[in-house]
């Protein structure tokens, strides 16, 4: 079983930058993939990005170039830097993890507010 935990939201303004982080615990050898995904008021869950175990990345066409998923394996962290930020961007976003044997694991959430 793997414990996700989220920290780094916060209310920034249009154009501001702020870093997630999530901290895994548990059974983090069998860790695969991890991701964000974001969900905001009456909207679907989305991905934001995701990391292979191997540093491959994948990105919403929304943020890309904008957002930057990175990951400690080491830390057992991974990290979503996040500039330019726009009203849109505003949503809970969620740390996932998937193990090699295809169990996911979900944190809590934390709120990013961007400002205009």
């Amino acid at each position: 079983q793997v414990q996700l935990v989220e920290s780094g939201g916060d209310l920034v303004q249009v154009g501001g930058s702020l870093r997630l982080s999530c901290a895994a615990s548990g059974s983090t050898f069998s860790i695969d993939d991890m991701g964000w995904y974001r969900q905001a008021p009456g909207k679907q869950r989305e991905l934001v990005a995701r990391i292979s175990s191997s540093g491959n990345t994948l990105y919403a066409y929304s943020v890309q170039g904008r957002f930057t998923i990175s990951r400690d394996n080491a830390k057992n962290t991974v990290y979503l830097q996040m500039n330019s930020l726009k009203p849109e961007d505003t949503a809970v976003y969620y740390c996932n993890s998937r193990t090699n044997g295809n169990r996911i694991s979900w944190g809590q959430g934390t709120q990013v507010t961007v400002s205009s």
